[in-house]
């Protein structure tokens, strides 16, 4: 049988799907598990590594299933995975205990005093970004100070989609993508000994795997995986993309000047630049290959929110979210069917703030209805992908715009994004896109194209232009300025919502251009999810 196709795999935060595409990028076989989440502890958020292994082979037995194909078909196989977090194995290569989370938030103290510190500031200009609370150096110098036991057990530090590759093919790596997310200097490109002594992590320096650029090949399955997935022994295995970096790829884009909007769980902004940018508002990491660098803007603040009111709303609907969407589509399409909906900060998993922040909805009024509701969340959060990408417009001029998840592929949330951005917005007719970058990556590995551009340009990417409306840009203009005073105008009173006791903050003065109305802070009522609750 020929070997045409390719089968991208992307594991999520909560789902893992194994995607098997022709040679011109069409799905033809999806597969999907879920895989749980572990939090039995306050600001632990885990994932058992086996079980994350044991919805990988699912997850390509149905793909293959789907597909109506068996594994002597596929010529091989890349990957992606939620990015940051950290996963450990031990010197026999065995897990040391659960991977952690990019959703983890158990180093928040550390983090904090790192800031205070200025340890942050010395990070910097060596990494190009100052830590995250969820990042693996982060994470390291937690455990360092908390289980001192489990971090001098250390063989390997990688990441997780470098675990399902080690399942695969037995052998440990990582790539430039997910190793500059902590560990390399920033112009070099390669791992940094000044970093790890900045941070007192010297000890783990042996522990960082070979790094290896996406494309390159990872290794072959072994008997075990294949008899396991299906899929043919020695099949090559590429190395693979940070989650990030494959759904940019995965929409076309990679190219310097290339800007990609993912709006799912996290709101994600990433531009491509061809020299390495430092600056307030975002990280800039290594693109996916060398003298490519990634500025990123991100914040859990985009279409998880819309998620939620779903499920509030209409608990016991399958599809709320799209139900609520259809809902409100017919509302804005109908003549005199826009009016003024509430405006909403969308905060409820957390913010692109350092300080404690929380959803609030501000101008309701008892006329408005679920529709409206639902409206002002995916303006909410769109407005925060403007604050991103206005922080990412620093880096250099934007060639183009991508927009996916969250919805976009609808008329009306793709104009939205194009009038609140005020710019034309490309819309990619791609599902999986994160998967589908991953299986480009494959290809490129066993020589089927010559580079990851040629790989893109050889796709069949159907696109969808959404240009700016004049006048409901400059509508959505002076929302987006209310939003932005409104966000000023509570951040002193975030910190003080739990207490119970009056805010201690100044009084601040009222934005001239802020509409009076009824204010609904989620947070204050106590309909923050259980799981972000402090």
């Amino acid at each position: 049988m020929r070997q045409d196709f390719t089968i991208g795999i992307d594991s999520g935060s909560t789902t893992t799907k194994a995607v098997v595409f022709s040679p011109t990028g069409a799905i033809t076989g999806t597969g999907r598990r879920r895989v749980p989440q572990h939090m039995d502890r306050p600001h632990h958020v885990e994932r058992d590594m086996h079980e994350a292994w044991e919805a990988v082979i699912g997850s390509v037995q149905d793909a293959l299933a789907d597909a109506g194909i068996d594994g002597s078909a596929v010529a091989a196989v890349g990957l992606t995975a939620h990015g940051d977090g950290v996963f450990l194995l031990d010197r026999s290569s065995s897990p040391l205990g659960r991977g952690i989370m990019s959703l983890d938030s158990r180093a928040t103290a550390l983090h904090e005093r790192w800031q205070r510190d200025g340890l942050s500031d010395l990070v910097l200009p060596v990494a190009g970004q100052r830590p995250y609370a969820y990042s693996a150096n982060t994470l390291l110098a937690w455990i360092r100070e908390n289980e001192p036991e489990r971090y001098a057990a250390i063989g390997s530090v990688i990441f997780a989609k470098d675990w399902i590759r080690y399942c695969l093919t037995g052998e440990i790596a990582t790539d430039l993508t997910e190793a500059s997310t902590s560990f390399t200097d920033l112009h070099t490109q390669n791992y940094s000994d000044e970093l790890l002594e900045i941070l007192g992590l010297q000890g783990i320096r042996k522990a960082l795997p070979e790094m290896r650029l996406s494309c390159e090949s990872g290794g072959v399955l072994t008997p075990e995986a294949a008899s396991r997935t299906g899929l043919r022994a020695g099949t090559p295995v590429s190395v693979g993309l940070h989650d990030v970096t494959a759904a940019a790829v995965g929409v076309g884009h990679t190219q310097a000047g290339d800007l990609s909007i993912t709006a799912g769980t996290f709101s994600i902004n990433e531009v491509f630049r061809d020299r390495p940018v430092i600056g307030e508002g975002w990280a800039c990491r290594a693109g996916y290959r060398r003298g490519l660098w990634n500025c990123m803007a991100i914040s859990p603040a985009s279409s998880s929110n819309l998620d939620w009111l779903a499920k509030l709303l209409k608990p016991d609907e399958q599809d709320a979210a799209r139900q609520l969407s259809a809902e409100m589509e017919s509302r804005l399409s109908k003549p005199g069917g826009r009016h003024q909906v509430p405006l909403y900060h969308p905060f409820l998993f957390g913010s692109p703030y350092e300080a404690p922040a929380s959803a609030s909805l501000f101008g309701v009024q008892s006329w408005h209805d679920r529709a409206d509701l639902f409206q002002a969340m995916v303006e909410g959060t769109i407005f925060n992908h403007r604050e991103h990408v206005d922080a990412l417009r620093q880096t250099g001029p934007v060639r183009r715009i991508g927009v996916s998840g969250g919805g976009s592929g609808q008329p009306v949330i793709a104009q939205m994004f194009a009038d609140i951005l005020g710019a034309d917005v490309e819309i990619p007719e791609v599902r999986e896109a994160g998967a589908l970058g991953a299986a480009l990556t494959a290809s490129v590995s066993i020589g089927r194209y010559a580079d990851l551009e040629e790989a893109v340009f050889s796709q069949i990417i159907p696109m969808q232009t959404y240009r700016p409306q004049t006048e409901r840009r400059r509508v959505y203009e002076g929302i987006y300025r209310r939003y932005v005073a409104l966000t000023q105008a509570m951040r002193p009173f975030w910190s003080d919502l739990y207490d119970g006791g009056p805010a201690q903050a100044e009084p601040v003065a009222e934005p001239a251009d802020v509409e009076t109305g009824a204010v609904l802070n989620y947070a204050a009522m106590g309909f923050m999810p259980q799981e972000a609750r402090p």
